[in-house]
């Protein structure tokens, strides 16, 4: 799990860079072919990950419930964000890879709930989750990369 915690946190630095260097007119920006953003979509990551790690691994997620209400799946922009909001973005999109590798080393995490994602994924185990978090991720840079194509035409 060591290695896929490697690739997430690249995956992280890589959407942190894009939420970095965009203007928020443009993170908040919702092209007419699209039903959410570039905010939206690496906030998700975010809230998923905590959802599929922590919460079905039998943790307490390390992120605000308000966040979570905010950025579930089937959840959509509100159209805001504040410059705090987007910075504890910013450093959760880091720190919640790192608190998992910690929380792996120390031994926290005992079990897993299984779950069925809405891909049709049966995730059985916290290394399935952490694998198919990867996945997901990957889906959601797409999203933003169409999305920020989008933004310059």
């Amino acid at each position: 799990m060591k290695n896929q915690l490697e690739l997430t946190l690249q995956s992280r630095k890589n959407l942190q860079d894009v939420l970095t260097s965009m203007d928020k007119e443009s993170l908040l920006k919702i092209p007419k072919e699209f039903r959410n953003n570039v905010w939206w979509n690496i906030a998700h990551v975010v809230v998923t990950q905590q959802i599929l790690v922590y919460k079905f691994g039998g943790l307490q997620m390390r992120i605000p419930d308000e966040m979570v209400a905010k950025f579930m799946k089937g959840t959509v922009p509100d159209g805001t964000a504040t410059d705090e909001e987007i910075k504890i973005v910013s450093d959760l999109l880091i720190d919640t890879v790192d608190w998992t590798g910690q929380d792996l080393d120390a031994g926290l995490f005992k079990g897993y709930k299984a779950y069925k994602t809405s891909a049709g994924f049966y995730l059985n185990s916290l290394e399935d989750a952490i694998s198919f978090n990867l996945y997901h991720e990957g889906l959601h840079m797409a999203a933003i990369i169409s999305l920020r194509k989008m933004l310059k035409n």
